[in-house]
C-alpha cells in the first residue's frame, strides 16, 4: 500500500475522535496543555492500537467485527453523549467538576472513536500491509488531529460557554448516528 493511502486512512480514522476532541474543547472552562495532550494521547494511542488488534486477528473474526463495529460504537458514543448533555443542564457547582475529564469516560470515547480502526486492521491483514508503519501514522496522525480538535473546541468554548457541554453531548450522538449511516443501518 502506497505510504500516502496510509496517510489519507489515518485521517479518515482520526475524524471520529477530531470531533470528540472539539466537544471535549467546547467543555474546558481554561485551556490546559496537560490535559489536552493526555486526551489527544490517549485518542491516537487507541487508533494505533486498534488496527494492530485487527491485523492479529486477521480473517476469522472479520465478519462478526464488521458486523457489530458500528452498533459497539454508536452505544458508546450514544450513552456518553447523552451523560453529557445531562451533565449540562446540571447546577453550575457540578459544571466545575466536569471541566476534568475521568480516566473512565476517557478510556470509553478512546475505545469508541476507534471501534472502525479495528475492522481496518483486519484488511490491513489481507493487504500485506505493513502495520509497524500504520499503526505509527494512524497514532500519530490522529494525536496531531485530537490535539488541534481541542484547542479549536476550547476557542469556540470561550466565546459561547453556556451549553457547550449540551451541544458536545450532541455532537458525540450524531457522530454515533453518522456510523449506523454508514453502516447502511437506516436503509431506505
Amino acid at each position: 500500500m502506497a505510504f500516502y493511502i496510509l496517510w489519507i486512512i489515518a485521517l479518515g480514522l482520526s475524524m471520529d475522535a477530531f470531533a470528540v476532541s472539539i466537544s471535549k474543547g467546547l467543555a474546558m472552562r481554561s485551556f490546559r496543555w496537560k490535559q489536552a495532550v493526555i486526551i489527544a494521547l490517549c485518542f491516537g494511542c487507541f487508533q494505533a492500537i486498534m488496527p494492530f488488534i485487527g491485523y492479529v486477528l486477521g480473517a476469522q473474526f472479520s465478519k462478526i467485527i464488521q458486523e457489530w463495529d458500528h452498533w459497539i460504537a454508536f452505544i458508546l458514543l450514544l450513552l456518553i453523549g447523552a451523560n453529557m448533555i445531562r451533565e449540562g443542564f446540571t447546577e453550575e457547582e457540578e459544571e466545575q467538576s466536569s471541566d476534568l475529564i475521568s480516566i473512565k469516560r476517557l478510556l470509553t470515547l478512546g475505545l469508541a472513536t476507534s471501534v472502525d480502526a479495528l475492522a481496518v486492521g483486519i484488511s490491513f491483514a489481507f493487504l500485506h500491509v505493513n502495520i509497524v508503519e500504520a499503526v505509527w501514522i494512524i497514532g500519530f496522525t490522529t494525536f496531531v488531529i485530537s490535539f488541534i480538535g481541542i484547542k479549536s473546541g476550547h476557542f469556540l468554548g470561550r466565546k459561547f460557554k453556556n451549553k457547550a457541554e449540551i451541544f458536545g453531548g450532541l455532537v458525540i450522538i450524531i457522530i454515533g448516528i453518522k456510523i449506523l449511516f454508514e453502516h447502511d443501518v437506516f436503509v431506505f
